[in-house]
């Protein structure tokens, strides 16, 4: 009998001892730490550096074949590609609290948390800062969170992302994680979000001056102005000058503005409970003209001759639960009517090179479609395995921004979308 029980016990232990093992994982997360900054630190921060790799991309830019690429919060890459198949990065320019940026003539315009900032760009390798606009923004957005500038001049609510990798324990019978990071998010192989324990509150043809943006910019040009928007305003600044921009009208918009995009002399908003439309004739002082209201959802628009394509997605910021492409008729732009909805899984930027349309769909890749029947959109191909954010159409070549990296197709064949260069980010992932 007693030998009976030491077998029996020494089974038990070895099943007890198995399940340990294989409850636990490494994992990486993606870690938050709130810092704060005085604005001599921001200011003082600003300087051109050697090339680095892409760890935490944003937004994207491009004029004359060279390639800007947002680090979101740190700065900017600037990338020579004029070779789209073999894209070189020449330098980094670090802006701390950049978000956007655009392009006229020669003089890059980016945010630096409160001030706008005006660069000489002709010689990418050897930027230089030419004036700054001051104190000209109280708040912000970048895709990682918010920032805001206290009664004591210092950047606040900022939060530095670091990539932890760690083992933890998880429940055997349910996978649940025991422990671990507890300000992180996690993320599978793919960079999807498994898991999160903190809680944190192109149109027409541009003028050869001008470079070109996503559909996901809060920066763009027309005229004589640079027009930016923030959750609820309209900044404009005088560029008659480009080398010394001028701070000019504040328009109010109401809440959860998030994107800008001009057509002809409208000006298209992207905001959370709907599309705004601008008559924009007198630059210097846009106008409302309507609004085609929505649920509230994450809204990026783009538009060709009579009509906006708006895609409308859920997630923690949007806090919506609708995923769909909108095709909206603006023939009358004071009394915009929705044509037709197609659903969509995640639906990100777009961008439109009629009849091409390109919908980027966030962890679940990219998808083309023929445009040319607003009312029979059919898709064309779906590549998927990466992250899409963004992208801009460049006539034959498609530029795609998202949290993997930047990658440029071919679209001759736009069934048939052709790879043609990638620039990876490099950040721990846990192997798939």
């Amino acid at each position: 009998m007693r030998r009976t029980f030491y077998f029996l016990l020494g089974v038990l232990l070895v099943g007890l001892n198995g399940c340990t093992d294989k409850c636990k994982e490494t994992r990486t997360f993606r870690q938050f730490t709130p810092r704060t900054f005085t604005v001599a630190q921001v200011r003082q921060g600003v300087q051109a550096e050697q090339p680095r790799t892409l760890v935490n991309p944003g937004k994207i830019y491009t004029k004359d074949g060279f390639l800007l690429i947002n680090e979101i919060k740190e700065g900017i890459h600037v990338i020579d590609n004029r070779n789209p198949s073999a894209p070189k990065t020449v330098a980094f320019l670090r802006i701390p609290g950049n978000g956007d940026m655009a392009i006229r003539n020669n003089i890059l315009y980016a945010d630096s948390f409160m001030d706008l900032v005006a660069f000489d760009i002709r010689d990418p390798q050897n930027i230089r800062e030419l004036n700054r606009v001051k104190d000209v923004f109280q708040n912000g957005q970048f895709d990682g969170g918010y920032w805001s500038l206290n009664a004591q001049q210092e950047i606040i609510n900022d939060q530095k992302v670091e990539y932890v990798t760690q083992t933890v324990n998880t429940d055997c019978e349910n996978g649940v994680t025991n422990g671990g990071c507890p300000n992180c998010m996690v993320f599978d192989s793919r960079g999807g979000f498994v898991q999160n324990s903190f809680n944190s509150a192109t149109g027409s043809p541009a003028p050869s001056t001008n470079g070109t943006g996503g559909s996901m910019a809060r920066f763009t040009l027309y005229d004589n102005y640079l027009y930016t928007v923030s959750q609820s305003e309209m900044q404009l600044f005088d560029i008659k000058t480009p080398s010394d921009p001028k701070k000019g009208n504040k328009i109010n918009m109401g809440w959860g503005i998030e994107t800008i995009f001009p057509y002809k002399d409208k000006l298209f908003i992207g905001a959370q409970s709907g599309m705004h439309i601008y008559d924009n004739s007198n630059p210097e002082k846009p106008v409302r003209m309507s609004t085609f209201e929505h649920a509230r959802v994450c809204d990026p628009v783009v538009v060709h001759e009579d009509k906006a394509y708006v895609t409308l997605r859920s997630g923690t910021t949007c806090q919506g639960f609708t995923n769909q492409l909108d095709v909206v008729d603006v023939s009358n732009l004071y009394s915009p009517r929705l044509l037709k909805s197609y659903p969509m899984k995640n639906p990100h930027g777009l961008g439109i090179d009629f009849p091409n349309l390109f919908i980027c769909e966030g962890a679940y890749g990219l998808k083309t479609f023929n445009a040319s029947d607003a009312m029979k959109i059919d898709q064309l191909e779906h590549l998927e395995g990466f992250q899409a954010y963004d992208v801009i159409p460049l006539g034959k070549s498609l530029l795609l921004i998202g949290r993997d990296g930047f990658y440029q197709y071919d679209y001759s064949n736009p069934r048939k979308l052709k790879l043609l260069s990638k620039i990876p980010v490099q950040r721990p992932y846990p192997a798939s």
